[in-house]
């Protein structure tokens, strides 16, 4: 078998020959005519003339080969006490079927459709029923606020919109229908119709001009054939938050997205056809979009459907049970998870009522791996805890050990080494090349592998300006960090997480890791705030473990020494709040950046990703307490 550097090698000096054999593995109505058109960079595309469609190859080709009976989807639903299986060609049944009361409702290749729903495997099937039409699908995770669905309305410009009639929020029934209604009211764009799937435990009034009812509508529908679509047109559109506050479209196309996340699957994730896959994340972020869907879809892998969360469905051994129940082979989620996980059950008993024999790997993603998680997912699992690294722009990863081919020693605080197709490089800020060990900004150079962002949903300007202008033929992720001697990635954090203390470039990802490593720490972020003095000073936000008994003034001593021993006096660590709970997005990452403006007494926008909004109020009490000038926005 090829080692690592022999295939990193061939990805980076014959991209061409490379990424063609492994399209091989993808099932196309017309092989292309170039594999890499560079005509006009920095617009590249892959597989320039290729026909294909993703949902034949995700799903119709698998009942073809004759896998028709194996498990395509495990949906597990601890919120409605729910488990059920579904096999291929079941899947390639409901596929067919919704594809086919959207052609007769008016869908057409090249059309936009809005799926808002919730984890229930009728997003999947809203999704690949998009695909297999050739319309393109944006996904908004049920609930978003209306505000917010309506701005994506306004930009995707939808013929439809697919959506639930709502879901489980703890212990909350929370109606979508009314949410959608309220977005449609104050767009601009008016959707021509709403499809609803109807749940049990919640009906929605489908009183509205262009109300439909999903059930009704697939019971006679005809079912659709796959569309034959070219590569490089678009699979789907998603979402993710810009600087300006307003989300920006990153657009996938279809060819160099199957090609990569198939070639992703065995060669990153170590996994074969018929094994379960479980990414415990949703569909309207990135990992869903990719990891629960297509990718394992893709490569002929059952993928587990959850609609629960990581503690509290109904206990810290919800992952466990699933693990076990389901054999699964894999777990993809964010740090964030296990440090919930870690704070309820610091002693992992949970872990001991089931049996995870079958479990091999751990994979994280989605917010930096601290060192003090690492090892304590480590011990507990007793299997490769595998940091990685990517972004919802590239769909798949940057970064990562390589599984399927080659296991590196793990490094705590390193997500290993450049993935094949991607050339990494650390720039300082003038564009020149530094120094192993040396940090400063995380840059890829052009071209991007398959399956990374084409460009931007209307709007090529703001492709360039995001991530192509800074340095010229190099694609800037926004994040910092340093390649060491051995050619491992330490990703430090987003350059905005840097923070100069009396001329001095600090990292705030340096300091959490320190601060995660204290015993009674669960999670923690680490801020930068202005200071008249030195410029910046740190800020140190904490959630305590369960049952911790410790005091804040003994506790903040503790920390500053810890850091001062660590990075030094210069760090000027001095100052610690214990807080309940830490404002994050759905998709796990902590939202530092709004909270820098709270406590700065700045106006901010409330975060259209953010999972909880009532948490940015409890901060904002914490810091009032301690004298911070906070105003509400």
């Amino acid at each position: 078998m090829e080692k690592y550097q022999e295939v990193f090698d061939k990805s980076l000096n014959n991209p061409e020959d490379f990424w063609a054999e492994a399209a091989e593995s993808i099932s196309w109505y017309k092989k292309w005519d170039v594999v890499l058109d560079s005509s006009d960079p920095p617009f590249y595309r892959w597989f320039r003339g290729g026909e294909l469609n993703t949902c034949y190859n995700a799903v119709d080709r698998h009942v073809e080969n004759g896998h028709g009976d194996r498990t395509a989807i495990i949906y597990d639903s601890p919120v409605t006490d729910t488990v059920r299986k579904m096999s291929w060609a079941e899947l390639r049944d409901q596929v067919a079927q919704l594809a086919g009361a959207l052609k007769q409702q008016g869908a057409e290749k090249g059309d936009t459709i809005i799926v808002y729903m919730p984890m229930i495997p009728e997003a999947l099937v809203a999704m690949l029923a998009c695909a297999r039409l050739g319309v393109i699908h944006s996904v908004v995770f049920g609930g978003f606020a209306a505000d917010e669905l309506a701005i994506r309305i306004d930009h995707a410009q939808p013929k439809m919109i697919l959506c639930a009639s709502g879901a489980i929020e703890g212990k909350k029934k929370l109606a979508y229908k009314p949410l959608v209604e309220a977005a449609i009211e104050q767009s601009e764009h008016k959707p021509e119709k709403t499809i609803v799937f109807q749940r049990d435990f919640l009906q929605a009034d489908l009183g509205q001009p262009g109300d439909l009812n999903w059930q009704e509508l697939v019971k006679d529908a005809e079912p659709a054939d796959c569309v034959p679509v070219a590569a490089t047109d678009p699979l789907y559109i998603l979402y993710t938050s810009g600087t300006t506050g307003m989300p920006k479209g990153v657009l996938r196309d279809n060819g160099g997205h199957a090609v990569a996340l198939h070639w992703s699957m065995k060669n990153i994730y170590n996994m074969e056809p018929g094994d379960v896959y479980w990414a415990a994340s949703d569909v309207g972020w990135v990992v869903g979009h990719s990891y629960i869907v297509y990718g394992p879809l893709l490569y002929g892998c059952t993928t587990v459907v959850y609609e629960g969360k990581p503690v509290g469905t109904p206990d810290a051994g919800a992952f466990w049970r699933v693990i076990a129940e389901h054999k699964v082979k894999a777990l993809f989620t964010a740090p964030t998870a296990f440090r919930a996980i870690k704070k309820e059950d610091p002693e992992g008993l949970h872990l001991k009522k089931y049996d995870l024999s079958e479990y091999k790997t751990l994979f994280l993603a989605g917010e930096r791996l601290d060192p003090d998680t690492y090892h304590w997912a480590k011990e507990l699992l007793g299997v490769p805890v595998i940091d990685h690294w990517w972004q919802t722009e590239t769909a798949w990863a940057i970064v990562a050990n390589p599984m399927g081919i080659e296991q590196f020693p793990v490094k705590p605080g390193s997500a290993t080494k450049s993935v094949v197709g991607y050339d990494v490089k650390i720039l300082d800020s003038e564009g020149n090349e530094l120094e192993p060990g040396e940090e400063g900004n995380i840059v890829i150079k052009l071209p991007l592998p398959p399956g990374t962002l084409a460009t931007l949903w209307r709007n090529k300007e703001r492709f360039i300006s995001s991530y192509m202008s800074r340095y010229p033929g190099y694609y800037e992720t926004g994040d910092g960090g340093y390649i060491d001697k051995d050619g491992y990635v330490f990703v430090m954090g987003r350059i905005d997480d840097v923070i100069n203390i009396a001329g001095h470039r600090l990292s705030t990802g340096a300091m959490e890791e320190i601060v995660a490593s204290h015993s009674q720490v669960a999670e923690c972020s680490v801020i930068g705030i202005e200071d008249s003095l030195k410029g910046q000073k740190p800020l140190g936000l904490v959630v305590l473990k369960a049952g911790a008994d410790c005091e804040v003034d003994k506790l903040n001593k503790e920390l500053s020494l810890m850091v001062r021993n660590s990075i030094g006096p210069i760090a000027c660590y001095r100052e610690t709040v214990i807080v309940a709970r830490l404002p994050k997005t759905r998709s796990g990452k902590i939202l530092r950046g709004t909270m820098r403006a709270i406590a700065a007494g700045k106006e901010y926008r409330m975060p259209s990703t953010i999972d909880d909004p009532s948490c940015l109020e409890e901060i904002a009490m914490a810091l009032k307490i301690i004298g911070y000038p906070v105003e509400q926005s």
